[in-house]
């Protein structure tokens, strides 16, 4: 018997992206970093689930994200250190930065992969927001070192789920007007 993909409900996707992190922030706030270490692990594996129930698939950013998750989280857990869960940010925006420089060495745009269901850039437009982005990956993981050696667990724990998520969403709001140029003119043929 063949899987199909279902339709996801509206707001469910939301709700697998951001939902880990929220938890996590809530978990802290009520308990501790371990106990927010132990919630984030286990809200990403059921987003997982989720997502994998309605598409299928599982996309290759979130996989990644949780198979560090599950890493850092369970050593941070095992040998009762939060050093693992804070460095996680980190390696996250290494290996993805790594991946988009890699990919533009090869040749390819992994952003395109990702995003071409959203827009339809043109090649230099694809080239221009894979740089930008693996340029945005680097800082931020430079950034999350930088804060969780020289700051308090509190002020990390706000930055990460309130900071980052910001930087990110302006990240991408500064892309529209490149984003703009380079999207393809041509418009596909619709029979009515």
């Amino acid at each position: 018997m063949a899987t199909t993909e279902r339709a996801m409900p509206k707001g469910l996707k939301p709700a697998t992206e951001l939902g880990p992190i929220l938890v996590f922030f809530a978990a802290y706030y009520f308990g501790d970093l371990f106990v927010a270490t132990g919630a984030i692990m286990i809200t990403t594996l059921i987003a997982l689930a989720v997502s994998y129930y309605y598409t299928r698939s599982l996309p290759m950013m979130p996989l990644v994200t949780a198979v560090v998750v599950m890493v850092f989280g369970g050593l941070t857990l095992y040998l009762n250190d939060e050093t693992f869960i804070k460095m996680k940010p980190t390696i996250i925006y290494a290996i993805f930065s790594i991946i988009l420089f890699a990919g533009l060495i090869l040749g390819k745009s992994f952003v395109k992969v990702l995003f071409d269901n959203f827009w339809d850039l043109d090649d230099d437009g694809w080239k221009k927001l894979t740089i930008r982005l693996a340029a945005f990956f680097l800082l931020m993981a430079v950034a999350n070192e930088i804060i969780w050696r020289s700051f308090s667990t509190e002020l990390w724990v706000n930055i990460k789920v309130f900071g980052f998520t910001a930087a990110t969403f302006l990240f991408f709001v500064a892309q529209v007007p490149m984003i703009t140029r380079h999207m393809n003119q041509d418009k596909p043929d619709t029979d009515a």
